[in-house]
Formats: structure tokens, sequence, C-alpha cells
């Protein structure tokens, strides 16, 4: 079964977050944040928006461009590491919310990798059981597990969704997948509060286990390494060489992280895609959105050849090549 994206589409809350507002609540600068991550915005969800009403407005605009309505879907892949609540799951939410009452729904939990993830997951579950489409969210609040008093992680992140729509082409499509996975360095990246090791209590709040933690000068090193090398297993899978690119999109986590990455895979400027500057660090989302945007610029056309890859806590990390259909 060949199997491409037909839809897409991406949300982000209205509400944007400067450098300039973070100036006021913690001891830093415009120009701390943007020397050392590129990031001069990101935006925040209100208290009342959850991962799956975001990951429901990229969803339905993903149908929309995809020409379908919500009963066509028989898949729903979530990617989330906040999700709404520890269960029901998100994409469960999601199809509620959607009315995609034939839809088998489940979340992934694979960090900033988790986008990759999940439409490789999707992408086998249409060739070995039959769903004829699926439709693959990344969708992320991270504004409520950031420390606001840590000015070296609360300037990273942001809120937003992204989603395509999975379905059978004629031509293009995915063309190949390469995941990966080390649990030896959990603690580079993670969310140590709220689970069954640590269950919320005055004490896991108090000593705000509820909120991310990570070690970047660490995660830096290691993440340029496994962007590289897993783009060139995956480009090496699909027979095809980074000069077939047309345009890398890598996880928005940091433009140094980003730029040593394409330095080390020898590409030219014009053939990566950076969204950092407008949206930080979205985790699973960053790549469903950025996706998007590729997919809307003027200069993507049918059998164009696109490079995703990403690294999230876990460690997770991930890669895939699309030819676009």
């Amino acid at each position: 079964m060949n199997v491409g994206i037909v839809g897409w589409g991406f949300y982000v809350p209205d509400r944007v977050l400067s450098n300039a507002d973070l100036e006021k609540m913690v001891d830093t600068t415009d120009e701390w944040i943007t020397t050392r991550t590129g990031i001069k915005t990101r935006r925040i969800a209100g208290d009342d928006m959850a991962v799956s009403d975001m990951g429901a407005e990229a969803g339905s605009k993903a149908l929309e461009k995809a020409g379908l309505s919500p009963g066509d879907i028989d898949l729903i892949v979530v990617a989330t590491i906040t999700s709404d609540m520890s269960f029901p799951s998100s994409a469960c939410f999601v199809q509620k919310k959607l009315k995609a009452e034939n839809a088998v729904c489940f979340d992934i939990s694979a960090a900033c990798s988790g986008f990759i993830y999940a439409m490789d997951v999707a992408r086998g579950l249409m060739s070995s059981s039959g769903y004829k489409n699926a439709l693959v969210i990344g969708s992320e609040k991270l504004s409520m597990i950031a420390d606001w008093e840590d000015r070296n992680t609360c300037v990273l992140f942001g809120d937003g969704a992204g989603a395509v729509v999975l379905s059978e082409v004629e031509s293009g499509g995915f063309l190949s997948s390469y995941l990966g996975a080390d649990g030896s360095k959990d603690e580079l990246l993670y969310l140590p509060g709220g689970g069954s090791r640590n269950p919320a209590t005055h004490k896991t709040v108090d000593e705000k286990l509820h909120c991310l933690k990570m070690k970047g000068n660490e995660l830096f090193k290691i993440a340029v390494k496994i962007m590289a090398s897993s783009a060139e297993i995956v480009l090496e899978k699909a027979g095809l060489d980074k000069t077939d690119v047309k345009r890398l999109i890598p996880h928005q986590a940091n433009s140094r992280i980003i730029w040593a990455t394409a330095k080390m895979l020898g590409l030219k400027k014009e053939q990566v895609f950076v969204n950092i500057g407008r949206y930080g660090n979205m985790s699973s989302a960053s790549g469903a959105v950025a996706l998007c945007e590729v997919l809307d610029l003027k200069d993507i056309n049918k059998d164009d050849i696109l490079l995703l890859v990403a690294f999230g806590g876990g460690l997770t990390w991930g890669a895939t090549v699309i030819k676009v259909s």
C-alpha cells in the first residue's frame, strides 16, 4: 500500500509571548535568547484550551484540505506528552470533537520525535490492517509544564498543533522511515512528577516535579549527531542522496542545533526549513506545524523530496522521507 499525505493543517494559539515579555518575567534578555536559541516569539494557549482542542482545530483543517469528512477517518493517532489527562487519550477527545465516530484512537508518547513515530505507526497499520484514512496529529501545551522561573528552559517552549491526513496515493508518499531510542539517557530531558513513580502530592508540587527538566548542554551534543546520522540512514534506505532533498524539516529545538545538523549533512541553507523564531519548541507539534508550512510553500511541487528528522526525551529519535504526492 502506497501511503501519502493528502491533507494538512495546523493551529497555533492567538497569544504571542515575545522575548520582550519574558524579560519582564525572568532574568533574561532578547539578545541572550535570540543568540542561544534563535527564538523571538512563541504561542501560548489559554487556560481553557487543551491539547485535544488544538489538535481538533488542526485536524479539521487537514480534513478540509483532503476533501474528506470526519466519518471517512478510521484511525486517529495523536502524538503528545501533554495529553488532556492520563486517560482517555487525547485522540479519543479529538474523535469526539470532530465527530469521527468510525475512528480507532490512541496516543503516542515519544516527546519531540512523537509526530514522526505517529506517522510511521499509522502508515504501518494502514498497510497491515486495512485502515483507509488516518488522521495523524502532533499537539502540545508545553506552557503547562514549563518552569516560568527557570530562564534556561521557559524561554524555549510554545504551544500548538499540526495534523496530516494519510491515504493511499498513486505515486510518491512515504519512501522510508527510521526510528530509535536510548532509555539510558532519560535524565537529559524528562518530567519527573505526575506519573506512577511520583504521583501528585503537595511535596511534588512544591519541588516543581511537574515541570520539565533538561540538561541542555549535554543534549545539544547528542542531538546534532543523532539528527545527522538518522537523516543519513533514512536517505540511504530510500536510495537517495542529500542532493535529492528539497527541504530538510528538522525538529525546531534550537537554531544552533538545526544549523549544526545541516552543516554536518552538507546541506545548503535554502534546503533547510526553520520556523523556530516564530513558535519556539513545540515538541511533537514542531515537526507537524513545520511540515504543514512547507507543504504550503509555493516552491514545493509534486515529487519533491522532504526529509523530516527529530530527537526528543526518552531519548527518542526518528526520520522519514516523503515524496510529495
